[in-house]
């Protein structure tokens, strides 16, 4: 299509802003006419984000992270009543590599995507979320809103009944996707409200590789993101994962993304953060069925006044379930990162085994780092481990390096990138690791 999209806010500039809450009315629900049930699904949530109130730091999951900065009351959503859908246009948004199987690239007024038609034959699905509605809302409406509730808080209901736009990935049974697949959601516009969902199946036996970012114009407009991610791994499914968030300085990001993982299901989760101004996530991982395994690595780097604030969770619900979790972050200028995790064991998840870590290199007297790992074990015969720590970097090592003709500036450097780098060597995607590691360069001002 190349007609402009038509712009709605559905507020008038003239209209009486009260700054301290969200403006959004009902009529932005996004209903769909051919599944009475997402639209029902979607009315519902609006009245519970109505009913739910602005977290404060009165609540203990929002102790250390202060929305107050964020008056919600400016934030207006960009959308349009028609989407433009090129199915033949096949682009390369994140530019991770040139043999992908398939891209979604969505903004609140467009979205295009393409997949290799030997994977659409087999049945497989992957567009933004738009399209799904209209060419697969049977399917979809399996999938949506039933690994995030809406009552789990106020952005969570927020995002479940007025997303803008999001991306529907379906892997049927036994499918195996040798190449990536990729998606970006990209945002700008001053005082623009961006809200996404995205919906990941995979069914029995399916195998997958797909990388997610997060990406806005590098600029100093205020923008507010809020997201779900809702991923489902039936029974031996396997799914890397690798997730991005670029956002530029200036953007308030609130998400919800938790992954369900089946009987001897496998998942390798890749979390990275470098961007936006405030970040609060919950980070999910459910192992819901016998034998399955999540490992999840993360990494942040802050720096001037960014918080970014993650919240992890490892659930093991039955036995013979393992986890690995291992988040890395640092922090220079007078940015602050919080990590909070929790291993709950259920009563029956015997022989569940349990790990989880955060390291945290503070790179000057101003940044802070919080730490907060715990543990709730409610059966016996299990392994359940945890540790956080938080140092500078290592003058002797300095020294060291130092010594072998290295200036102190590369040798900062080095120790960086090598603290990051178990990390790093997760992501397969080489393009990916180069572009972070300059970014982390950036940070460091070097």
């Amino acid at each position: 299509m190349t007609s402009k999209p038509k712009i709605i806010t559905r507020i008038s500039k003239d209209q009486a802003v009260d700054f301290n809450h969200f403006r959004f009315e009902k009529d932005s629900v996004r209903l769909v006419e051919g599944s009475p049930a997402i639209s029902e699904y979607r009315l519902k949530a609006f009245d519970t984000f109505q009913n739910f109130p602005i977290p404060d730091t009165k609540q203990e999951a929002w102790r250390r992270t202060d929305l107050r900065g964020l008056k919600p009351g400016r934030f207006v959503m960009r959308r349009s009543d028609q989407i433009e859908l090129a199915e033949d246009e096949k682009g390369n948004p994140a530019d991770i590599s040139d043999d992908f199987a398939g891209s979604v690239s969505v903004s609140p007024e467009s979205a295009k995507y393409s997949l290799d038609p030997e994977y659409e034959k087999q049945g497989v699905v992957f567009t933004d979320l738009k399209t799904a509605e209209i060419r697969h809302p049977q399917l979809l409406e399996k999938y949506l809103g039933k690994v995030i509730h809406p009552e789990e808080g106020k952005f969570a209901a927020l995002s479940a009944a007025l997303s803008t736009n999001g991306v529907f990935l379906y892997v049927p049974k036994n499918v195996t996707l040798e190449k990536p697949l990729q998606s970006l959601l990209f945002t700008s516009g001053m005082d623009t409200a961006f809200i996404t969902h995205v919906v990941v199946y995979l069914d029995e036996g399916a195998s997958a590789t797909y990388f997610q970012e997060y990406q806005s114009t590098h600029d100093e407009s205020d923008k507010f993101h809020s997201g779900l991610v809702e991923i489902t791994l039936a029974e031996n499914a396997s799914l890397k994962y690798v997730e991005i968030q670029s956002w530029d300085q200036s953007l308030y990001n609130v998400t919800h993304e938790r992954v369900e993982v089946g009987r001897n299901a496998n998942l390798d989760w890749v979390l990275g953060a470098l961007g936006s101004r405030l970040t609060k996530s919950f980070i999910d991982l459910d192992l819901i069925g016998e034998g399955a395994t999540g490992k999840v690595s993360g990494f942040s780097f802050t720096n001037e006044k960014q918080h970014l604030d993650y919240d992890t969770q490892q659930n093991h619900h039955k036995p013979h379930t393992t986890s690995d979790l291992l988040y890395k972050v640092a922090l220079t200028d007078d940015s602050r990162s919080v990590w909070q995790g929790m291993i709950y064991v259920a009563p029956d998840a015997v022989k569940a085994d349990g790990y989880q870590a955060n390291r945290n290199l503070v790179l000057n007297s101003s940044a802070r780092a919080d730490s907060i790992p715990g543990l709730e074990i409610l059966a016996d015969d299990v392994r359940c481990t945890h540790g956080a720590t938080v140092g500078e970097l290592d003058f002797e090592e300095i020294f060291y390096l130092m010594s072998r003709g290295i200036p102190r500036v590369e040798a900062e450097k080095m120790l960086v990138e090598g603290f990051f780098d178990p990390i790093m060597q997760r992501i397969p995607f080489e393009k990916v690791r180069a572009r972070f590691y300059q970014a982390i360069h950036n940070k460091l001002k070097l």
